[in-house]
């Protein structure tokens, strides 16, 4: 795998280019047939992505999307989303209507990541490529193919697909309302998308709950956990402050939407926390059908 500047800059800063470039080899353009039969189990995948600016002149004023990182949730019976080539997955349906990333997917060329991330089995598979459409959705043609370890990663043994439920209308604002400040500071796990200038990235954090902490209406902040040293999103964030978060209800469905700029802070002991300036939230209840058992939090949460 082939690093950019923001990466390196956090790896070197780090003192973990060797270890970076040791996990790297393991990140091909390949989907292998395990990567494949684990696809095609899932009933979620969460996407990644830059909106595309709209309107002349106008920018954020034409579409408050516009331009912005997002990060999105599809979801679909098992087989929604299958590898269909050695170098590409495709998905079957689309997002739901008005959702931010709507235009980019529809967008040929599209740079946009994908995790898709299975808590009965506290595995993920990363896949970082470029939108193509297809008759019965989109496909990703795959610049990067990677799994990570389970670090982090709260165990939810079961799942069912709730028959009627039906999503509400979406809530936009540029603050958090006092329950979404609730729901966020309770949330166990979040999805983060980046961008840099080649590419896109998805992935996820987690911890116990109180792990991402509301500062303010319109900032929160995370401790960045040790990883996998290759640094892919605290890079892109070097390289392109924007962000996108995504918290979920795994029981509700319901889904927050944040977009904004993230930057990450060092102390001199090492530890690195992620300030995150919000620019726009999208709340959707019921978004999602999918009603998740109670979490097993990680025995890796601090």
């Amino acid at each position: 795998m082939t690093y950019h500047p923001g990466s390196r800059t956090i790896q070197d800063r780090v003192g973990v280019r060797d270890l970076a470039d040791h996990v790297g080899r393991a990140v091909g353009q390949g989907i292998r047939p395990v990567a494949a039969a684990f696809l095609e189990l899932q009933p979620m995948l969460v996407v990644g992505a830059a909106a595309p600016r709209s309107g002349t002149g106008a920018g954020r004023d034409a579409d408050p999307a516009g331009g912005g990182v997002w990060a999105s949730l599809l979801t679909g019976e098992p087989g929604f989303v299958r590898a269909t080539g050695a170098h590409r997955i495709s998905v079957t349906g689309g997002l739901p209507a008005g959702d931010p990333l709507t235009g980019a997917l529809a967008t040929e060329g599209t740079a946009v990541g994908t995790i898709a991330l299975d808590p009965r089995t506290r595995r993920r598979m990363r896949l970082n490529g470029r939108v193509r459409s297809t008759p019965r959705g989109f496909a990703v043609e795959a610049d990067q193919v990677f799994a990570n370890c389970p670090k982090y990663l709260q165990k939810r043994q079961t799942y069912e697909t709730v028959t009627g439920r039906t999503p509400g209308a979406a809530r936009h604002g540029t603050e958090l309302t006092p329950a979404q400040q609730e729901f966020v500071e309770a949330a166990d796990t979040f999805f983060l998308a980046t961008v840099h200038p080649h590419g896109a990235d998805a992935s996820h954090r987690g911890g116990n709950p109180g792990f991402v902490r509301v500062d303010s209406p319109g900032e929160l902040s995370w401790r960045d956990y040790p990883g996998n040293s290759m640094f892919l999103s605290l890079g892109n964030l070097t390289a392109d402050p924007r962000a996108g978060l995504l918290f979920l209800d795994w029981t509700a469905g319901g889904v927050l939407q944040l977009t904004g700029t993230a930057r990450t802070e060092f102390t001199p002991d090492g530890e690195r926390t992620v300030r995150f300036t919000l620019a726009g939230a999208v709340e959707t209840p019921a978004a999602s059908p999918l009603r998740w058992s109670a979490p097993a939090y990680s025995p890796a949460n601090p």
